[in-house]
């Protein structure tokens, strides 16, 4: 061997020496530039931005191609639809009505039965796992129906497909629960600030419709995925608002009454809606017809509105630009709001993929137009224009069916970006959420919910900043269960590998059907040929108690302290019983004694 060589074994010595000497150090180091929780999110937001940026040009390019296919040029729908003849109008949304429905009946039979695709539910029921064979099916359903004259908005399919690419990056990582609903919610977040080029808003929506909860460590991501999608559409699409209003002067008290009215009279339109919406549904279910048969009688439906309106066609984007700049008369404009609210329903009803977002906002202006020209027709109006009271209309009914005042808010100012009419709209907006609140408890999104029986509900009285989370913000995945027609041997051998005393039983469904405890299989241990055919149906006790990621931390605390399990199985909803994950009692019981203690001491303090 040459002099100054050193052979395999001496140099990995060397290292080892090395690392001996400043191990300390190397730990020190690690220590210091080791990302923390809220680092690592915010980065992780950062990336799913990206991924919604980039799914609202992906869906925008395929809805263009789709139409130019079916209507031999691109455009906006309902300008496409005024050039068509008749027939045409009729037909089209049919076509595309029976090629979205079959797309959704074999797309469904071929994937099988999966999870639900509602965000909401998803997040207050569930672990944060998207399905993502059902969500890219109907977002293909949204695609057909979207760019053949369906009256829905395309930001549901892009939300959706945003959220499932989030959801499912945190699937293939392996990420706990608590991360996979925060990442689907920054998903929901890009995908809606992407969408209508509306950042703010869109961390609102995730914040408060599908995580409701506004703490700021999962705030920060919502804004950070939202600023980030939103730039990354905006180097697409350009920054200009989807909606040009010129500004207007509130100078005077005497203008703000008008806008109670309006308010009143939007949250009304909008409990009406919420109302319509289930019964359509239980109309098309009376049918009997599957599911592509009543997506192509929906569209011929709406086609038949489109030979006399063709306006009804599409999101109506074009349509709601149209009322704002004032271009319709009083009697066309109130027929347009009664076919355009039809429409909708209709659509939606059949079981139509898509969004309500932007049709509710059609509803509002068109409702406004209404309310602000028979002002002026009665001579009432005084310097107010019609188009202030559009304007404001949109964001009213918005409020009156999300019950969502803020988001409602935020929403009409950036996509107008038009400040002067901040004072009406709020009014407006406060009014017309009370309004619809007293008229249909449920909102657009909880509705669903509510039927399923999961609450989905995020007010309630805290004793602690740390009981502001939920079940699901703590939830971690559940203990490995065992099948009910799993052996007494099989069920022995978890035990043996698992430092559990208590494996969950399940059914094929992932029902939660009991729990095998370690201290019940001892008088089965002694025989053999009674061991064979004993399985864990036989063994188990009844469902043990229960929590939903949806309930308030707080809400545990009576079964937190009446089990004897250490992880508490975590079920979607009382009703379904599907088993989601686990919540670990002494990490939830640390929590409410940390919450509890500071208050208990400053009353002894203050006796």
């Amino acid at each position: 061997m040459r002099a100054g060589w050193f052979t395999g074994e001496q140099a990995l010595a060397l290292v080892r020496a090395y690392v001996a000497r400043h191990w300390a150090g190397l730990l020190r180091l690690r220590e210091r530039w080791r990302l923390s929780e809220e680092a690592l999110h915010l980065i992780l937001a950062g990336v799913v931005g990206v991924l919604g940026g980039l799914s609202n040009l992906l869906f925008y390019f395929c809805t263009e191609s789709v139409k130019l296919l079916a209507l031999r040029q691109p455009g906006d729908m309902v300008e496409v639809a005024e050039m068509l003849d008749r027939w045409s109008r009729f037909t089209t949304p049919a076509l595309g009505g029976l090629a979205a429905g079959l797309v959704l009946h074999w797309g469904l039979q071929l994937v099988g039965r999966q999870s639900s695709t509602n965000l909401v539910e998803v997040v207050a029921a569930g672990d944060g796992r998207l399905p993502f064979r059902t969500v890219v099916v109907k977002v293909l359903s949204g695609l057909m129906s979207i760019s053949t004259g369906a009256s829905i908005g395309r930001e549901g399919s892009i939300v959706h497909l945003s959220a499932m690419l989030a959801s499912k990056v945190g699937q293939v990582m392996r990420w706990p629960p608590y991360r996979l609903r925060l990442m689907l919610a920054c998903g929901a977040a890009a995908g809606m600030a992407a969408a209508y080029n509306a950042p703010v808003a869109g961390a609102v929506f995730a914040a408060q419709i599908v995580l409701g909860n506004f703490s700021m460590n999962l705030f920060a991501p919502l804004l950070c995925s939202s600023v980030v999608a939103a730039v990354v559409s905006r180097s697409f699409f350009g920054i200009a608002p989807l909606y040009q209003v010129r500004s207007f002067d509130f100078t005077r008290l005497t203008q703000l009454p008008w806008f109670v009215v309006l308010g009143g009279l939007a949250g009304v339109l909008g409990a009406v809606f919420l109302k319509l919406l289930p019964r359509g549904e239980r109309v098309y279910r009376r049918t009997r017809l599957p599911l592509y048969a009543r997506l192509t009688l929906a569209g011929c439906l709406v086609g038949l509105i489109a030979v006399f309106y063709p306006e009804v066609w599409g999101n109506g984007y074009s349509v709601t630009s149209r009322v704002l700049a004032n271009h319709y008369g009083l009697t066309f404009l109130v027929l347009l709001l009664m076919a355009k609210l039809t429409a909708t329903v209709l659509c939606v009803g059949a079981g139509t993929v898509g969004g309500v977002f932007t049709p509710t906002l059609f509803l509002g202006a068109a409702l406004g137009g209404v309310f602000g020209q028979m002002l002026h027709l009665l001579g009432l109006g005084g310097m107010l224009t019609t188009p202030a009271f559009a304007l404001v209309g949109m964001g009213s009914v918005l409020a009156a069916t999300t019950h969502s005042p803020l988001l409602a808010i935020i929403m009409i100012f950036e996509i107008s970006l038009n400040y002067s009419v901040m004072p009406p709209l709020m009014l407006a907006c406060a009014v017309s959420t009370l309004v619809g609140r007293r008229l249909h408890p449920a909102s657009v999104y909880t509705e669903s919910l509510r039927q399923k029986g999961v609450d989905a509900d995020h007010e309630s009285d805290e004793i602690g900043a740390a009981t502001q989370q939920t079940v699901g913000d703590l939830m971690h995945e559940p203990v490995p269960p065992v099948r009910e027609t799993a052996t007494l041997r099989a069920i022995a051998d978890r035990f043996l590998v698992s430092p559990n005393n208590f494996l969950p039983v399940v059914d094929k469904a992932q029902r939660l059907l009991g729990v095998v405890a370690l201290q019940d299989l001892k008088e089965y241990l002694h025989s053999a040929e009674e061991f064979k055919g004993v399985i864990a149906f036989d063994v188990m006790r009844p469902p043990p108690l229960c929590v939903t990621p949806s309930q308030r931390l707080q809400e545990t605390l009576p079964t937190l302290l009446a089990s004897e399990q250490r992880n508490i199985p975590v079920v979607n909803n009382l009703k379904e019983h599907r088993l989601v994950g686990a919540l670990r009692r002494a990490e939830a019981l640390a929590l409410l004694s940390e919450a509890i203690a500071p208050r208990a001491s400053l009353q002894r303090s203050s006796q």
